[in-house]
Formats: structure tokens, C-alpha cells, sequence
């Protein structure tokens, strides 16, 4: 057995090379192939899982590119977003920013038949990954090759859902929010793409449209159209908790219309139309509003970035997404 001896304060090779190879391979724990050989039909099997749920229900592919946001964004990809309170604890899918999370049946259902197929080997992090990049190409956006190996976590609490970007956010706090997860402004103006499906309450943009500021009633930022439009359908002392508006002129296909709209003041989200008013980001928005396909390829990268965030290489394989183990 070779053995090697260092003289003090000299860098010794061996224990260089030891450094280098463990560094990289604590950079190497997701892999495209993971389960090629575990369970090669696992993103066969979650792809019709989402596919026939979004056959019955259009709602299902907003919901789900919404749950990844909200699930990466607290403790990373860990699917901390699925775990149910217990009179112990309340997790994080009973916090404010979201309760009007929906669609968990489905990574249930998909955890079903996988755990059939292949008992305790597909995460359930890795699931709500591969159906989110599932509900992008289904609704006419990007594919990309969703890279695995993700465990899942032991801890979800409800209180850490303050640490979610707020529908009110102007650019500086969104540029914050983003960097403590490693993503920059090129990775925010992407991802915020995402806002081209989905639904929207009224409460999630109803500041706007009253008494916005000392000086402007309507947020001076939102055609005025626009403003008119929600103002009817989002009146004082509304009492239906359904009453909102859709994201996007084009809210069941994923385009870079949402890109278009912004550039004409036409976002419900005030987060988003800073995005147009800030020149840290307004070139970004103004290239991917002429260039769809310039987008479809910086969503997919930040999506493949978003999706190794806070991964954790000791935690658990759920049998069942909504109780840990």
C-alpha cells in the first residue's frame, strides 16, 4: 500500500487529487440516466399520468409547473411541498402562498403506479421534476432531458413559505429572492415565463386596482383596458373566492406571448410587469418578446438550473409523496 507524507504547509498532491474527485463527484449526484437501469419506464410512466389527468382537467398542467416553483424555492427540489400537516406540524402546503396549490393527486397517482413498477427507487422530487417538464411540452413548450437522483426531505413547515417571491415583488426583491437559490436575473426573466399558463385570484393582484399609491388609484404600469377588465371582475367586497383572471391571453398554451403582453402592460401580476420596467431586465423581456424560440431554450437551462437546487443526497425514497417514511 503506497503511502504519501506531506511536509507542513506543502500541498500534497495525492490529497489534492483526493479533494478534486470528491468535489466532483458532490457536483455529479444527478444524472439525465439515473434509472435507466433501476426503473427505465419511469418517465414513461409519469408522462401518462400527467397526460390523461390533463385530459380531464385543463387546470392540471398550471398546477403543476406552479408546485415545482413553490417546492424548489423553500428547501430545494426536495418535495417538501407534498408532505400533509399532522396535529404535530403544519407543512408547507397549508401556508398562505399556497393554499391554492392543487393537483396533488396527480404525483400521487404517478407515485402508485411507479412504486408497482419499481418499489422505492423513483423520489418523489424526482416525479414532480420530470411532470413539470411534461406539462411544458404537452402545452406546446420546450423539451429538455430533466436530470435525476433526487432524495427526498424529512421536514416541511408552513412557516417557511414566507420565503416564496410575492405576487407584489419589484425587481431588486425578485433579483434577492432568486440569488439565494444561485439563479440570476437571466434565470428570473425565464422562469417568470412560466406565468404563460395558469389562473390567478383576485387577491393576488387586487393592490393594483385600488388605491395603489397617494397619487395613482390603478397601478400607472397596467393598460388601462386591462385595469378596466379586472376592476369588473374583481369588485369591492367580492365574495367569490373564484373570481381572478388568466395569466395569459393564451393561458393553456405555453408561448412567449406573456413576454408580448408585458412589453404592452398587459400582466395581472405586479411582479411581473416590473420585470419591463427595470433595466436590469427589460432587454431580457424585449429579447425573448421578438425571439420565441431564444426563450423556449433559456426556460429549459433555468429549469434544469431551478431543478438542482438544494438537493440533498442523504435523504429518503417516500413509499407514499404526502408521508414521510
Amino acid at each position: 500500500m503506497a503511502v504519501s507524507i506531506c511536509a507542513p504547509k506543502v500541498l500534497c498532491w495525492t490529497t489534492s487529487f483526493l479533494l478534486m474527485l470528491m468535489a466532483s463527484l458532490s457536483k455529479a449526484v444527478l444524472d439525465a440516466h439515473y434509472y435507466d437501469h433501476t426503473c427505465p419506464q419511469a418517465e414513461k410512466i409519469i408522462l401518462g399520468t400527467v397526460y390523461e389527468a390533463s385530459m380531464h382537467d385543463p387546470k392540471v398542467p398550471p398546477r403543476i409547473l406552479r408546485m415545482f416553483f413553490h417546492d424548489c424555492f423553500i428547501r430545494g427540489c426536495d418535495a417538501s411541498v407534498l408532505v400533509d400537516s399532522t396535529p404535530e406540524n403544519q407543512a408547507e402546503k397549508d401556508g398562505p402562498p399556497n393554499i391554492s396549490l392543487a393537483s396533488f393527486y396527480v404525483i400521487d397517482d404517478a407515485k402508485t403506479r411507479l412504486e408497482l413498477a419499481c418499489p422505492r427507487t423513483v423520489s418523489c422530487a424526482d416525479i414532480i421534476a420530470i411532470a413539470a417538464r411534461d406539462v411544458v411540452t404537452m402545452t406546446g413548450g420546450p423539451y429538455w432531458n430533466v436530470l435525476k437522483g433526487r432524495k427526498d426531505g424529512r421536514v416541511s413547515k408552513a412557516a417557511e413559505t414566507i420565503n416564496l417571491p410575492a405576487p407584489s415583488f419589484n425587481v431588486t426583491q425578485l433579483i434577492q429572492s432568486f440569488a439565494k437559490r444561485g439563479l440570476g436575473v437571466r434565470d428570473l426573466v425565464a422562469l417568470s415565463g412560466g406565468h404563460s399558463l395558469g389562473f390567478s385570484h383576485c387577491s393576488s393582484f387586487e393592490p393594483r386596482l385600488r388605491n395603489f399609491s397617494s397619487v395613482h388609484d390603478i397601478d400607472p404600469s397596467m393598460n388601462d383596458e386591462l385595469a378596466q377588465n379586472l376592476r369588473k371582475k374583481c369588485p369591492k367586497l367580492n365574495k367569490n373566492r373564484n373570481a381572478g383572471e388568466f395569466l395569459d391571453s393564451t393561458s393553456s398554451t405555453f408561448d412567449n406571448n406573456y413576454y408580448r403582453r408585458l412589453v404592452a402592460g398587459k400582466r395581472v401580476f405586479g411582479s411581473d410587469q416590473a420585470l419591463f420596467g427595470d433595466y436590469r431586465s427589460r432587454w431580457i423581456v424585449e429579447a425573448f418578446a421578438k425571439d420565441q424560440s431564444l426563450f423556449f431554450r433559456e426556460f429549459a437551462a433555468s429549469m434544469i438550473k431551478l431543478g438542482k437546487v438544494g438537493v440533498i443526497e442523504k435523504g429518503e425514497v417516500r413509499v407514499k409523496c404526502r408521508v414521510v417514511n
